[in-house]
């Protein structure tokens, strides 16, 4: 029984432990973690690393009245356990249950709702000039990870606040990881910092010796401050104007408290140094803290377990992909912001080194080293999440598409993600991409068009996004070769009467199922830039009823383009739009929520048949493959 934990409902009652006991409760937290997260899956090795710095912090700060902002809020499942939640652990990251990331809405502990990087600094330094401006003693602290510190928006936010007389506190958890390995000359700097704990340490035994010889010791700690600045220059931190601290062990929780408490009492803006681990505490998360990051179920005395080989995922089908081509054309270079494992280009970056690039946690750059490179003549592709692009969506319209820059971006986690919720959700890609001029969309069906599709991008002199979603699709197998589908260009998957149902993506397939009940006639557009616009008044001349169908927002997405182009015609039709409506999606699992969002078969078939009354369901008829 963890007596420690069981009894703390709120961090007022954490405050009231006696110092001896914050080590204990720390063994205590996080085996209920490790023991949480094994039976729902989520994010394990990043919730590891932050026990202690999680105890210190709720230890020594007033929350809620303080505000605790954690970057991209991986990390806070033990913030969870501490503020009350402990007992809804069971339901993280699944339906109606807890989300896995800080949410306003969740707790008032939840100061600020984050998952995307890079953005505490900004966040904490706003609530810090609004306490100033109130007359309030409130304390703001961001934590934000080394990987994380990488993006640009994190030093935006650290000029101006540097610049400022506020309470503010940054904390750098240094754990030498992002989801991907770090790269890039900051974590060397970083790595150069840390090598000062060697120093710290032989001054600390200096210290111990001398202390017995008064004289001496007086004389160490002249020369001491005679040298610091020789030996230990001013930071970068403190370049900006913070006062910097550090690093120190983000294990040793009662250290973390002698630090924080004196920073506290500190005015104008303060950095702490933080060096933890990945994955402390169990074994097999230390030693593979990647593979860790964000595990499905697992019995934790045995550690993650090889599943048994399963359909073929569109990222897996995208890597391999990136990898054939490669071979075909040195021009091609792969790109990525600290999603190698993600975007599945590992195999790319050991076999095609001189031409990977990863760029850190830094979208914008990707974007716009993209089309520095595509201007020399090389054939960028950009491997990036959907909701990701949308960080760099000034670079997308102003340096790559403005220029008609032949860079092909492909966007997994397209659609409906599951469990990481709507901050991961690519559900605006469409929309937020075709309007924009020189840009095309494509949404293959199943993972051989999206082979096909990419290639087909590649094969354009502008830019071209490929959107898919997470996991597997239909189980189409990809086939060997490099041939593209025709630009542009859609088919007709079954032939109905009186209703077409025009599938953008993966959802064809549910199309297909809907169709057969209703007789209906099921297009795969293919593009939803440019549209087939022949096709499209071909199906609209012979049919009633028209039915859009896409894994994205309908307002401006696919099924929008379709009423444009029918008004550009001049065809009046009546025309069904189906996706995502005006809200954020859930968290869950994905299946359950396709339903929930009436996106399957049964759902399609209900909204058809809300839609239009009299439509009657028939067996199915002819086909056409």
């Amino acid at each position: 029984m963890d007596a420690l934990l069981e009894w703390i409902q709120s961090p007022s009652h954490l405050r009231k432990l006696s110092r001896e006991n914050l080590q204990p409760l720390a063994e205590e937290l996080r085996g209920r973690l490790i023991q949480a997260v094994s039976q729902t899956g989520g994010h394990f090795s990043s919730n590891l690393g932050t026990v202690e710095l999680t105890i210190a912090l709720h230890y020594v700060y007033n929350t809620p009245e303080d505000r605790i902002i954690w970057d991209v809020g991986h990390q806070t499942y033990p913030h969870k356990m501490l503020t009350g939640r402990l007992d809804q652990m069971s339901t993280l990251r699944q339906v109606g249950g807890l989300s896995g990331f800080p949410r306003r809405e969740e707790s008032v502990y939840d100061a600020f709702g984050t998952a995307h990087s890079s953005t505490s600094i900004s966040a904490a330094f706003g609530m810090a000039m609004a306490a100033k401006q109130t007359g309030s003693q409130r304390k703001a602290v961001a934590i934000i990870g080394d990987g994380a510190l990488t993006a640009g928006m994190a030093y935006e936010a650290m000029n101006n606040a540097g610049a400022n007389d506020c309470d503010l506190l940054v904390i750098l958890n240094d754990n030498d990881m992002s989801i991907s390995p770090p790269v890039g000359a900051l974590n060397q700097y970083l790595a150069e910092l840390m090598s000062g704990r060697f120093y710290a340490e032989a001054k600390k035994m200096g210290e111990q010796v001398l202390r017995n010889a008064p004289p001496l010791f007086a004389l160490a700690k002249r020369f001491e401050q005679q040298t610091q600045n020789l030996i230990q220059p001013n930071t970068i931190f403190e370049k900006l104007g913070f006062t910097y601290t550090g690093p120190i062990d983000g294990h040793d929780v009662n250290g973390l408290v002698d630090a924080l408490q004196k920073l506290s009492k500190e005015k104008g803006p303060q950095f702490l140094h933080v060096v933890t681990r990945k994955g402390k505490g169990y074994a097999k998360a230390e030693a593979d803290p990647i593979a860790y990051h964000g595990p499905g179920k697992f019995d934790p005395a045995v550690g993650l377990v090889s599943a048994a080989p399963s359909k073929q995922t569109f990222t897996q089908v995208f890597g391999q992909w990136l990898c054939d081509m490669a071979d075909k054309d040195p021009r091609l270079v792969g790109i990525t912001p600290a999603m190698r494992e993600g975007s599945g280009m590992v195999e790319f970056s050991k076999r095609f080194a001189n031409r990977y690039h990863d760029v850190g946690i830094a979208e914008q750059h990707a974007v716009t080293f993209a089309a520095g490179m595509a201007c020399e003549g090389l054939k960028p592709v950009v491997a990036i999440y959907s909701t990701f692009l949308q960080r760099a969506y000034d670079q997308l319209i102003h340096d790559v598409a403005l220029q008609n820059l032949p860079v092909v971006f492909a966007l997994d986690r397209a659609g409906l993600v599951g469990a990481d919720g709507p901050t991961h959700a690519g559900m605006f890609d469409i929309a937020f991409t075709r309007c924009i001029p020189n840009m095309s969309v494509a949404c293959p069906a199943d993972e051989n068009e999206c082979r096909q599709l990419l290639s087909t991008a590649y094969a354009q002199d502008h830019a071209v996004t490929v959107r898919y979603p997470r996991g597997a699709g239909a189980g189409v197998e990809p086939q060997k070769d490099l041939s593209p589908l025709p630009f542009g260009k859609a088919e007709v998957r079954r032939q109905g009467e009186d209703i077409a149902i025009l599938s953008f993506g993966p959802l064809l397939y549910e199309g297909l199922k809907a169709a057969e009940a209703l007789n209906a006639t099921v297009v795969n557009m293919r593009w939803a830039k440019p549209l087939d616009l022949e096709m499209l008044k071909t199906i609209a001349q012979t049919h009633d009823r028209l039915v859009t169908i896409e894994d994205g927002t309908r307002m401006g997405g696919a099924g929008a383009a379709v009423l444009e182009a029918l008004q550009d015609l001049g065809m009046t039709k009546s025309v069904l739009v189906i996706g995502f409506d005006d809200a954020f999606t859930e968290h869950g699992d994905p299946g359950l929520l396709m339903k929930q969002y009436e996106l399957t078969a049964p759902g399609i078939q209900k909204r058809i048949q809300a839609y239009w009354p009299d439509v009657r369901v028939e067996p199915l008829l002819k086909r056409v493959v």
